[in-house]
């Protein structure tokens, strides 16, 4: 099995402690799969299999055991040796009614460990959190980072560019790797977990009943990627092609396809006020491959793109990112984390000295001393100014 040693390190440090592990991603991109690489490693620790409970709610043979107190019974009658200490696994809990019931009896009644995974960004509300006192962590998941697709199609990193250009038209979703090198069919892969998605995550989900009207908004939302926009001007779009739609229906769209994890929100951060602003986000997509899989694959808008990469791979890294505002410019990105903060413009080519200057002024501008980073798609090292570095985009996915 390829392993994803990002997830798989913060994953097995929570080993035997006391606290109930919620793994969190949008569907297909590899829970089940970690789930798998986890129970290899607890029977390489010498965990007994009979120690060791899965529960997938994707297969419809546990059906039977999305009422709380069917899967508690179920979970405590499995159970071989009470002596021992039990490792429950399960796939997509959301699915089961009131899921949290179950997980806190469990923890009272049994030696247990606990491991969840969900496709719901709201998995853990504030009401579930509090019914969980606190005995949760939570590890975000996401489709193959470059570094990782990399590795899973084990690729020649001598022709970088040609691997990154089939990871932007098709994304990282890791069932791919296991397609063969044919359009059509990836393309069909793809328009299926896009189908699967938005049917099962979030019209039925949030009985949604103009389907059409949704999908016209998230092609909105996907054709503008790394564009700042607010619900009135998705509205206002609507209405000119004859679509009659209310601003708080937007935003009703919008948080659905949030909660499935498809769409990710980018507040607007003020600079120099050090405040984060309510409205005119952005919105990157979890995986690029459902871009393409709704719109085809365009170079026009590559900076976009490339915006939606550099997004996804700071969230990766445990960052809390937003679009900045420094006076009437915009800086790409504010990266945050434990106290360290990095700011990030990102562009495909510095090809002009008009573009070098549009790209750095709002860095220019700022007057901190954290660092400060231009990325483009650019071959050839350029030099810092001012204290701004330069990067390019491969070398700063792969580092």
């Amino acid at each position: 099995m390829k392993n994803r040693e990002l997830y798989t390190k913060q994953l097995i440090k929570y080993i035997d402690t006391p606290v109930v592990k919620i793994i969190t991603g949008i569907r297909r991109c590899g829970k089940s799969y970690l789930l798998k690489l986890l129970r290899n490693e607890l029977l390489s620790r010498g965990i007994k299999e009979s120690q060791i409970m899965t529960i997938d709610f994707e297969s419809i043979r546990n059906e039977t055991y999305k009422d709380y107190k069917k899967l508690y019974d179920y979970i405590i009658e499995s159970i071989s040796d009470i002596r021992l200490k039990t490792y429950i696994l399960i796939d997509e809990i959301q699915e089961v009614n009131q899921w949290e019931n179950a997980i806190r009896s469990l923890l009272v009644d049994i030696d247990c460990d606990i491991y969840l995974t969900g496709s719901n960004a709201h998995l853990l509300s504030s009401e579930l959190a509090t019914y969980l006192s606190g005995r949760y962590v939570e590890l975000d998941l996401y489709p193959l980072s470059f570094t990782e697709y990399l590795d899973f199609y084990e690729l020649d990193r001598s022709n970088l560019n040609s691997a990154f250009n089939n990871y932007l038209k098709y994304g990282g979703f890791p069932g791919l790797y296991i397609m063969p090198e044919d359009d059509d069919l990836k393309l069909q892969y793809l328009k299926g977990i896009y189908n699967s998605v938005v049917l099962k995550d979030v019209i039925q989900r949030n009985k949604i009943r103009d389907a059409e009207l949704l999908e016209r908004v998230f092609r909105y939302i996907t054709d503008n990627i790394g564009q700042i926009f607010s619900a009135k001007k998705i509205a206002d779009y609507l209405r000119n092609q004859g679509r009659k739609v209310s601003i708080e229906s937007v935003y009703s769209y919008i948080h659905a396809l949030e909660s499935a994890m498809i769409l990710y929100p980018a507040k607007r951060y003020d600079v120099k006020g050090k405040r984060i602003l309510d409205r005119m986000e952005k919105y990157f997509l979890a995986d690029l491959g459902l871009r393409y899989s709704m719109l085809g694959y365009r170079e026009d808008d590559i900076s976009q793109v490339l915006e939606n990469v550099v997004f996804l791979e700071l969230k990766r890294r445990g960052y809390n990112v937003y679009v900045g505002k420094e006076g009437d410019r915009e800086v790409d990105f504010v990266a945050e984390k434990s106290g360290e903060r990095l700011y990030i413009q990102v562009t495909y080519l510095l090809a002009t000295e008009e573009v070098v200057k549009r790209e750095y002024a709002p860095l220019l501008n700022i007057n901190d001393n954290f660092r400060k980073l231009v990325i483009s798609m650019d071959n050839i090292s350029i030099s810092s100014r001012e204290g701004i570095e330069w990067m390019n985009l491969i070398e700063f996915l792969l580092n």
